[in-house]
């Protein structure tokens, strides 16, 4: 990919390149993160992120900030310290407060950029054609090819609809086997899909089914990283926990322990973790979309 030089954003829709440095917007780093933007702006006025800004004013974020603020997520998430708990040990530690290590790649996320990027090939699509379809930016799926940064499940989601494919061909599974009258999945037997940190899918059914199981764990704070929709109808159950589910836009529904929730899949649709313990969904779609 040739990097331009540096002008100013004139849509705050577009991710921005300078001196050869990706720079991404605002959502596009909430949705590597899989936390809204609205928190993304708390963390900044708390100073613990520290954005860049264009000419026009609009917050845009380096591959190295993008870092830092995986850690920040980490002792938020996986630690569970507060906001002023973190401040203090970034500025009485060793841990970087500008972001300057190099963002690290890992071995899945490697594999589903290449499995992207062929896909996207074998259609004879450019990045920017590709990016276009989908709304996001081409320096975004460039670093989703190159494994450099982790993909949403909103964003597998509608390069899964561009692609033609399910979900799970990104992670080599897109062969699903014969349809079965009968199928018993034991526990350890179950498909496991984990691309972002926090967010693990269990496909529960397997086979050329016509509804399509999966038992969600999500951490607090992890979300579906942007609103999405496709064909057909959803049923979610609250195994433990609570999420918060956005229709359109328009309509918020928070669900607890033992709720029930059903509703088209053509609504756009988004999720969140806004808890403080571990949620587990059993999520059931039909036609299947992973």
């Amino acid at each position: 990919m040739r990097l331009m030089k540096s002008r100013p954003a004139t849509d705050h829709g577009k991710a921005v390149q300078s001196n050869s440095t990706l720079e991404f917007r605002i959502s596009e780093a909430a949705s590597i993160l899989g936390i809204s933007s609205s928190a993304l702006r708390q963390w900044e006025a708390a100073g613990l992120a520290r954005p860049s800004r264009t000419p026009s004013g609009y917050r845009v974020y380096s591959l190295q900030q993008i870092e830092h603020l995986k850690e920040v997520q980490h002792l938020r998430i996986d630690k569970g310290m507060n906001i002023d708990a973190i401040r203090y040990l970034l500025a009485n530690s060793g841990l970087p407060k500008n972001g300057n290590r190099a963002p690290a790649i890992n071995q899945p996320d490697r594999f589903i950029g290449r499995k992207l990027r062929r896909m996207r090939q074998q259609r004879s699509l450019s990045l920017a054609e590709a990016s276009a379809q989908v709304g996001l930016s081409a320096s975004f799926l460039s670093c989703l090819e190159r494994g450099q940064v982790h993909a949403s499940v909103s964003t597998l989601q509608k390069l899964s609809v561009l692609y033609n494919t399910k979900i799970l061909s990104f992670f080599g599974n897109e062969k699903r086997g014969s349809k079965s009258r009968a199928s018993l999945v034991h526990p350890n037997q179950r498909k496991r899909i984990s691309n972002e940190p926090g967010i693990e899918m269990e496909l529960l059914a397997p086979g050329n089914v016509l509804m399509e199981a999966h038992m969600f764990h999500l951490e607090p704070g992890t979300s579906s990283g942007g609103h999405y929709h496709h064909e057909g109808e959803e049923f979610v159950f609250v195994v433990q926990g609570e999420i918060e589910i956005w229709l359109d836009e328009v309509e918020r529904f928070l669900l607890r322990e033992g709720d029930c929730f059903y509703f088209t899949s053509m609504q756009t649709h988004r999720w969140s973790n806004p808890g403080k313990t571990k949620t587990t969904v059993l999520w059931i779609n039909t036609p299947p979309t992973f």
